[in-house]
């Protein structure tokens, strides 16, 4: 079997627009949860989230395609581009490289604008761009005509899980030869009311109308909720021989890849969390990794009461006394929840844990739970030498998919 390479990262996220600049606030335990500026919130009951700032389109697309183009698009743009860059990947076969790159929800905000054009204007003021830019897989299109990529392309959707399983489906291209590289990761950028009150209906959402950094406190015994987010996280994927031969920067390697699903209820996670668990042990026994190798989880921890007790749960399932000895954190406590974008962020965090020797925190952890009594890294990063690290994601249908990552001496 063909060996996976991380040779090259990508971001634009509610920390930064670029992944050094991400990575930094990750390990100072800065936020990016603040009042919303999309749109006017005040007479909501929810008025925060965890926004991209500042991010100009126009230095990853032509105007024109700024014009046409989704935000959720141009974000995968920005972080396409920079993780092409970093992993230094020019002179490729188009051909033997792949895209595989997801959402959760597409350009929902391109279709309530065109459906209210049509309301207002009339069925022929529709945009004849509308339909193939808010499709799921209007980026992963759109990727390979910017960049010229040739290969095997398609979009993985599975809600929150969505990062997550794009980068292992992206590992596995090349395992079995399919491909010499592969970008993969996902994005999200649906901020619009219309979410956030359907979110706030389903009683989701953190209400910190007066504080927006201390909103997001996973594990917490105070944890009232999740942030929304907004994001796109890129990974270029390499045949490690490959890699090593042209003398690529290789961050860390991709072991093993792990997926399933709760079969239980479309929004609320199964107690017991059997699913999580197997989803973790099928990527320890694929990557043949013993569990006790693990020394770092970045969990899918999105600070709702239910979802934070059911992965610790998982974890201790799957590690047994191990699950006290490892650090846990969850990275959304800075930058809300991405969506489709959040396992392919998380996961980057758990490439440069493992490439920098250092854990970020989970901030707003004050009160513990006794329920969740994990070592969950409150507040403060901290220095480790890492082995083997681990990347939760679980999404809205029961969707788990975590990807195992190691380090590369």
């Amino acid at each position: 079997m063909r060996r996976v390479a991380v040779t090259g990262l990508g971001a634009v996220t509610p920390l930064g627009n670029d992944a050094p600049s991400t990575w930094r606030a990750a390990v100072a335990g800065d936020s990016g949860i603040d009042w919303i500026r999309a749109f006017d919130a005040s007479a909501l009951p929810v008025r925060i989230a965890a926004e991209v700032k500042d991010f100009d389109p126009t230095q990853v697309a032509s105007p024109k395609e700024v014009r046409k183009l989704e935000r959720n698009v141009l974000l995968s743009l920005g972080a396409a581009r920079e993780a092409m860059g970093d992993a230094g990947l020019n002179g490729f076969d188009p051909m033997r490289v792949g895209i595989v790159f997801g959402t959760a929800i597409g350009g929902v905000n391109g279709i309530l604008e065109q459906e209210e054009i049509r309301r207002e204007r009339g069925a022929d003021r529709v945009s004849p761009n509308f339909l193939p830019n808010v499709l799921v897989d209007s980026a992963s299109g759109q990727l390979a005509i910017s960049l010229g990529i040739k290969g095997p392309n398609y979009a993985v959707v599975s809600a929150c899980a969505t990062g997550s399983h794009a980068i292992g489906e992206g590992a596995e291209l090349i395992k079995r030869g399919a491909a010499d590289a592969v970008l993969a990761g996902g994005a999200e950028a649906c901020m619009h009311p219309l979410i956030l009150a359907a979110f706030t209906a389903m009683r989701g959402l953190a209400v910190e109308n007066e504080d927006p950094p201390r909103a997001s406190r996973p594990f917490d015994a105070t944890r009232a909720g999740f942030v929304m987010g907004e994001g796109a996280c890129v990974f270029v994927l390499e045949e490690l021989e490959t890699a090593q031969r042209r003398g690529a920067k290789v961050y860390a390697e991709v072991l093993g890849y792990g997926a399933s699903n709760d079969a239980h209820h479309m929004a609320q996670p199964e107690p017991e969390a059997t699913g999580v668990a197997d989803m973790m042990r099928v990527a320890l026994e694929r990557a043949d990794v013993e569990p006790e190798r693990v020394g770092y989880i970045n969990a899918h921890g999105t600070s709702t009461p239910l979802g934070d007790l059911a992965e610790t749960r998982a974890i201790k399932d799957v590690f047994g006394e191990h699950a006290y000895e490892l650090a846990v954190s969850s990275t959304k406590s800075m930058m809300g929840h991405t969506f489709g974008a959040a396992g392919a962020i998380e996961a980057m965090m758990c490439v440069l844990a493992l490439h920098e020797g250092v854990i970020p925190p989970t901030i707003n952890y004050r009160q513990p739970d006794p329920d969740c009594d994990l070592d969950y890294v409150p507040n403060e990063a901290r220095k480790a030498k890492l082995d083997v690290a681990l990347s939760n994601a679980m999404g809205l249908g029961g969707h788990n998919g975590c990807v195992l990552l190691g380090r590369i001496e």
